[in-house]
């Protein structure tokens, strides 16, 4: 199973007791953009019922907002970047990833996706240091003590909360239990470990009403129906180009649409699009006159669009995306096409494609009956495991030995090693016993003929 990027949260014990009954107090450490809105509702489920949630806040956080009234306590930690680096470096990799990549030449584009990647990771241990090297919240965290758990988002963390320069894969093997924002209707069969637990679609829930101007609106479209495009939390607009041959697309089909984009608006918009700096994604998924979802690819989009059963038009961008497409593509609930590549009319066959031929509409409500039809809604099994580890001062039954191995031992080197010693001592062996015969042989002979 390959390792998505947004696709896990990491769950470390800490040493207090947390008893049957009780309410726990955990330490969160979180990311941004699409990161931080799935987790965020773990931490609303459990603060709701009763537990202390403590979340680290960088100064330079693009979405987390410690102002705003909340049953998360926020402690936020200054930080020694400013708020513009991170959205200028998040613009220059979304800028690569949208504009420039059928530009260049493979190994140019493959050198910046590289210095780009190095740039993250040094941030992100920037970020890092800001917490473990300030003596103020660390000193903080542990006069408060009495954390019974860090819940932690794998991407981020790299070093540990000794302040011991670590690496992910080492943190990784410290953890209790892994949940993974998968589910068997998303990918495809294969071996877990017993500590690995799928919440894939914990966010989604029943839709609410709409705003009136956007519900007037997807009312007006008749029988047709809505178009609902997004391309998630961190893209709200695209180069001119691209927009408008997107624009020029969606013009020509007869429903409504419905389309976050805060950049320059696009010379083809036709009268049936609507553009919006923010859209309520899920209540439109779950709007009975969504006929379409065209996304970038990401675990929350589609998630809550197999929720409530809407096809899809896949364009990924980046990371996990286009591997989650491809599974989409492969079950037969999405047509995916290229950002770079693809014409108006590509967009516009898409689109009629996945509205008006019923085996995409029946694929992916098959993949929606599979997601309600489980013992435990996904978020009530997070809050669980979450819970389970606390109670039960951590899950060491559910870990894999293997993390406790070294290189040498996970590999199999020592046995290995032993084996060849004993073919090689037989060996040794049998070839000295072979020529004592012979001499013996050899020699009886001589003295024969003598």
């Amino acid at each position: 199973m390959s390792l998505q990027w947004t696709s896990v949260l990491l769950l470390l014990r800490m040493s207090c007791y947390f008893s049957f009954g009780s309410c726990g107090k955990l330490l969160v450490w979180p990311t941004e953009y699409s990161h931080w809105i799935s987790m965020k509702t773990i931490l609303d489920e459990l603060a709701e019922r009763g537990h202390e949630v403590v979340a680290l806040t960088p100064t330079t956080s693009i979405q987390m907002d410690s102002s705003k009234p909340s049953a998360i306590k926020f402690e936020v930690v200054p930080s020694s970047l400013k708020k513009e680096d991170w959205e200028h470096h998040v613009g220059q990799l979304l800028s690569l990833w949208t504009n420039d990549t059928a530009k260049d030449v493979p190994w140019r584009y493959l050198q910046k996706i590289k210095e780009l990647f190095w740039k993250s990771f040094d941030l992100a241990e920037i970020g890092c240091k800001d917490v473990i090297l300030n003596k103020d919240i660390m000193a903080k965290l542990t006069q408060e003590s009495g954390f019974d758990l860090i819940l932690a988002d794998a991407y981020f963390v790299s070093f540990l909360p000794s302040g011991k320069p670590t690496t992910l894969f080492e943190l990784m093997g410290k953890a209790e239990m892994w949940l993974i924002r998968d589910y068997w209707n998303f990918g495809y069969p294969h071996p877990l470990l017993p500590n690995f637990e799928f919440v894939g679609g914990f966010h989604c829930k029943p839709a609410k009403p709409l705003p009136k101007e956007m519900e007037e609106f997807a009312q007006s479209s008749g029988e047709n129906g809505i178009v609902v495009f997004s391309l998630g939390s961190m893209i709200s607009n695209l180069p001119e180009e691209r927009a408008n041959v997107i624009a020029s697309a969606l013009a020509q089909i007869p429903q409504k649409v419905l389309w976050r984009f805060d950049g320059k608006k696009p010379a083809t918009l036709g009268a049936n699009t609507r553009l919006y700096k923010w859209l309520p994604q899920n209540d439109l998924l779950g709007h009975p006159k969504t006929k379409a979802f065209i996304t970038h690819g990401g675990a929350n989009g589609i998630f809550e669009a197999i929720y409530h059963g809407v096809p899809m038009v896949g364009i990924p961008l980046f990371v996990d995306q286009p591997e989650n497409m491809a599974h989409m593509k492969v079950k037969g609930a999405a047509v995916v096409l290229d950002i770079q590549r693809m014409s108006s009319t590509d967009l516009l066959n898409a689109l009629k494609t996945v509205i008006n031929d019923p085996s995409y509409k029946e694929n992916v409500m098959k993949l929606s009956r599979i997601q309600h039809d489980q013992p435990m809604k996904p978020l009530d099994r997070a809050v669980f495991w979450i819970e389970f580890v606390m109670r039960n001062k951590g899950a060491k039954h559910l870990r894999p030995a293997s993390h406790d191995l070294t290189w040498a031992q996970l590999h199999s080197l020592d046995v290995i090693g032993f084996l060849l010693a004993c073919v090689a001592t037989a060996v040794y062996g049998i070839t000295k016993c072979c020529l004592f015969c012979c001499r013996k042989v050899v020699k009886t002979r001589k003295d024969k003929r003598e």
